[in-house]
């Protein structure tokens, strides 16, 4: 379905544009206009041909093109036929600072010959052209392999229409309907119509008539999703689906993060919509980071984004009565709790990330290829354990799973060896397994020695997050990316000031609060934790949805899932 993008494709090779187009062609309106366009495998160039000394040139860079079509002109009577490119290159805003994606649109007519089907002919091998040459220009990170969802691809796009402030079909509709159709990505839309209803949906859907899972909605649509995925018994090929995310809520955390990955200027909004739309139409696959969570009842909870107790879930929670006024419920909310802000008694524990060794100086860093495993949703994850399913119910919350997978050495994301260790059992033709997080003891154990046990107890709030951006305007974690097998811990502890804590949000909205210089803020990296609350009512939140109260820990899974990003 996929293939590294870091590898020549020999069908591209055999089949897709080389080398220069060149041709002449006249405006779509006016004949009168003419036109020299000439192709190569990166960019579009239409100089204007003139008798005046002077030529009007524009390059489109084809990292910007989502498509192209060839089509005949609306009247019967027009023997030509016309070709036209779909780009969305970053332009300055209108009457405000810094750029954004916008749609440009940019047509040709074709009139050669006298033979209308010679017209045709020629528009559809232009359009075809730059379709294929598009296709091997898509922006990609330096140092970042990628898979590519192939083309055409077929894409399943799951829509909660409460999300935010009950937007998300209308701003599907105006804003990424076109450039699907544009990019010929055909797609099944489809409505939630009640809480876990998606997560139940893609439980039981045929996978293989999806090449790629797409939420529009907030966050808490993906966080069903991903856990519907893992409740699978092939949830090891299940959870390799490619999963996009489209704006379409009041927090869209990921969609933010998604976009602060591409290395693009910093977008909210419509804005944010369209430069995850484009994403999506160029159709680029990276790593995702799981965090498996466990609950006191024993739960097992897949996270993407977040866990939270203290201020940073009060307000999650507690700012739902303002949804309707879409991003700003949460500086409501966030008002509304510091002038009663609350301090909880809990314990922490963590397994702090042992940061490599720097290199001398002068030394020369070798860099070594990446390897592409055959399976990301093992070969990516920290050690962990694939055990025997000791019974055969599969809605057991410890998601027992059946696999055939058999191999045995993996490679994590720091190219480092883990072991994944498996013990099958023939059950009915398979191997039942268990995946087990080889980090974290049981909840009424101790925590081992190697980790870090916090002295404090009263704390304002406890955050783990996994993702740059805690909502489109909380960049919580500047360095964050979404593969890089970290959780990101920070607490503030009791003592803080009213002022102070909202100083520290204010400057979170620049990525700019660990510059501060708070004595109450802490920062860790981490690969385990462990909350014990003491305090005997509070909130905790996983994604943003609360989830049952009481002692809880987490560990992370680099790379378990797969992400469109670019």
């Amino acid at each position: 379905m996929e293939q590294d993008a870091s590898e020549p494709d020999p069908s591209r090779q055999r089949n897709g544009f080389v080398g220069t187009l060149y041709g002449e062609f006249t405006d779509t309106l006016d004949d009168s206009l003419r036109f020299s366009v000439s192709l190569t495998e990166s960019a579009l160039t239409i100089r204007r041909i003139s008798s005046s000394p002077g030529r009007t040139k524009v390059v489109f860079d084809l990292t910007d093109c989502v498509g192209c079509r060839a089509h005949r002109g609306p009247d019967g009577a027009d023997v030509g036929a016309y070709f036209t490119a779909y780009f969305y290159p970053f332009k300055r805003r209108w009457m405000a600072a810094g750029v954004a994606r916008q749609r440009v649109e940019q047509g040709f007519r074709v009139a050669l010959a006298r033979e209308p089907l010679a017209h045709l002919q020629e528009a559809e091998r232009w359009a075809r052209a730059i379709r294929e040459a598009s296709g091997m220009q898509a922006p990609r990170r330096d140092g970042v392999t990628y898979m590519e969802v192939r083309r055409p691809c077929r894409v399943m796009i799951l829509v909660n229409p409460h999300s935010g402030r009950g937007q998300a079909l209308q701003l599907f509709t105006g804003h990424v309907q076109g450039m699907l159709t544009e990019a010929t990505v055909p797609y099944t839309l489809v409505t939630t119509e009640h809480q876990n209803h998606a997560r139940e949906l893609v439980r039981k859907a045929d996978l293989s008539q999806w090449d790629a899972l797409v939420i529009m909605s907030g966050d808490g649509l993906l966080f069903e999703v991903i856990n519907g995925l893992m409740e699978r018994e092939d949830w090891q090929d299940a959870i390799q689906t490619p999963l996009g995310i489209l704006p379409g809520g009041s927090g869209n955390a990921l969609a933010a993060s998604v976009h602060h990955y591409s290395q693009s200027p910093p977008a909210w909004n419509e804005e944010l919509l369209l430069s995850c739309g484009f994403m999506l139409c160029k159709g680029l696959v990276g790593s995702l980071d799981l965090v498996s969570i466990h609950l006191a009842s024993r739960q097992r909870l897949f996270s993407f984004l977040s866990l939270a107790w203290g201020f940073v879930a009060d307000v999650d929670i507690e700012s739902e009565k303002y949804r309707h006024v879409g991003a700003i419920r949460f500086l409501m909310g966030t008002l509304v709790r510091l002038a009663s802000l609350r301090v909880y008694q809990g314990k922490l524990a963590y397994l702090p990330v042992e940061e490599p060794p720097r290199p001398p100086k002068g030394s020369v860093k070798t860099s070594q290829p990446p390897s592409t495993p055959q399976h990301p949703s093992l070969c990516s994850s920290l050690p962990c354990q694939l055990i025997p399913d000791p019974s055969p119910n599969q809605n057991s919350p410890h998601n027992r799973i059946t696999t055939n997978c058999n191999h045995n050495t993996v490679t994590n994301s720091s190219n480092n060896p883990v072991t994944a260790t498996k013990r099958p059992e023939t059950q009915g033709g398979g191997k039942s397994m268990t995946l087990v997080d080889s980090l974290l003891p049981g909840l009424d154990q101790p925590v081992p020695e190697s980790w870090t046990v916090v002295k404090e107890e009263d704390f304002v709030l406890v955050l783990a997050v996994y993702q740059s951006h805690l909502a489109e305007d909380l960049w919580t974690v500047p360095g964050a990316m979404a593969d890089d097998g970290l959780i990101h811990l920070f607490y503030v502890t009791a003592g803080i000031s009213r002022p102070a804590l909202l100083r520290l949000f204010l400057a979170m909205e620049k990525g700019a609060h660990l510059a501060c210089g708070c004595p109450y803020l802490v920062h860790e990296k981490v690969k385990a934790l462990r909350l014990e609350p003491i305090s005997p009512q509070g909130v905790i939140t996983v994604d943003g949805e609360m989830v049952e109260y009481g002692p809880v820990q987490a560990q992370i899974h680099p790379g378990l899932a797969r992400l469109i990003c670019g």
